[in-house]
């Protein structure tokens, strides 16, 4: 997990360390922009609903779309026969990791095999540390790289990049105590908010909440100690991990979510998306028609609720 550089944000890994930092922490991951009854989601959906049984899954909660439903996107088909080799990470939960029973899960896994379902083709799913996944696509070993890799300028230049399979927003957690119902200029001016040092969401907080008292620190799980312990109003960060901490026994249920989610690509990149060689456009063209039927369908909300059923959105 520490070794994954590209992903999301744009400090090297920063959400890796975090969800690092969770796990060594011992928050489980237990507990996911088109608003749906999750209460409805879950009734027709019995494997989800043993996965998440807790009273909150059953509130309005926002799934996050990240491709217009409108859009046309022509089926592209593949040659009979064909096999799509993805390759992974195996050390990245809840994206992908090995589960209890040594095989390869996590959303990218499972969004993977729903691509490869939809186009009928065959799917293999292999893991790779790190760096070594991009150069097995440019060595032909593998078609495509689904880890979560972040869209950037730089890699669309050497690689053939999917429509954006997730984004990672950035949230607010408010003390309960502290009864702070919105996340406005206003509201929070005055407030001292707890925040990664030197990061994104310092940077974005100095440009659009001027006016709020930033208590800085070098690591995450400080920031979160800090609101925990009440040394800070709120904490400001990458909304996954907060998600999994606010779920977690370290949090002891002292916060929640308020306000955003704040998704400005400036800061927060343009989200994550599967990786093809240079050239690879009918692979690149299929699995964004996939991607898109996934979306429409409701197969994408429920992979999403799945992975992530303590809402980040």
């Amino acid at each position: 997990m520490l070794s994954a550089i590209a992903r999301f944000g744009g400090k090297p890994s920063q959400i890796a360390r975090d969800l690092a930092l969770l796990v060594r922490l011992g928050v489980a991951f237990s507990a996911g922009p088109v608003a749906i009854s999750v209460g409805l989601l879950l009734a027709a959906s019995p494997g989800i609903a043993q996965i998440s049984p807790q009273p909150a899954a059953r509130e309005a909660v926002t799934i996050p779309g990240f491709i217009d439903p409108e859009r046309r996107i022509d089926r592209r088909d593949l040659p009979r026969g064909t096999t799509i080799r993805f390759v992974t990470e195996e050390d990245f939960p809840p994206f992908n990791f090995v589960g209890r029973d040594g095989a390869l899960a996590g959303f990218n896994v499972d969004l993977a095999r729903a691509i490869c379902a939809e186009l009928g083709t065959g799917c293999t799913i292999q893991p790779r540390k790190w760096d070594f996944l991009l150069p097995a696509v440019d060595r032909g070993e593998a078609e495509a790289v689904i880890a979560s890799h972040r869209i950037s300028s730089d890699l669309r230049r050497e690689y053939e990049l999917s429509l954006p399979t997730i984004r990672v927003s950035a949230r607010f957690a408010a003390r309960r105590d502290k009864n702070i119902t919105s996340a406005d200029i206003k509201a929070l001016a005055g407030r001292t908010v707890s925040v990664v040092g030197g990061s994104a969401h310092e940077a974005y907080l100095n440009a659009f909440f001027p006016a709020l008292k930033l208590s800085r620190f070098e690591r995450l799980d400080l920031a979160f100690e800090a609101a925990q312990k009440g040394e800070a109003d709120l904490v400001f960060a990458d909304g996954v991990a907060t998600a999994f901490w606010l779920n977690g026994a370290t949090a002891a249920s002292c916060c929640a979510f308020v306000g955003g989610p704040f998704t400005e690509s400036r800061y927060f990149g343009e989200g994550a998306a599967i990786v093809m060689r240079r050239g690879n456009t009918d692979l690149r063209q299929a699995i964004d028609y996939a991607l898109w039927r996934i979306s429409r369908d409701g197969r994408y909300a429920k992979l999403y609720l799945k992975h992530f059923p303590v809402p980040f959105y």
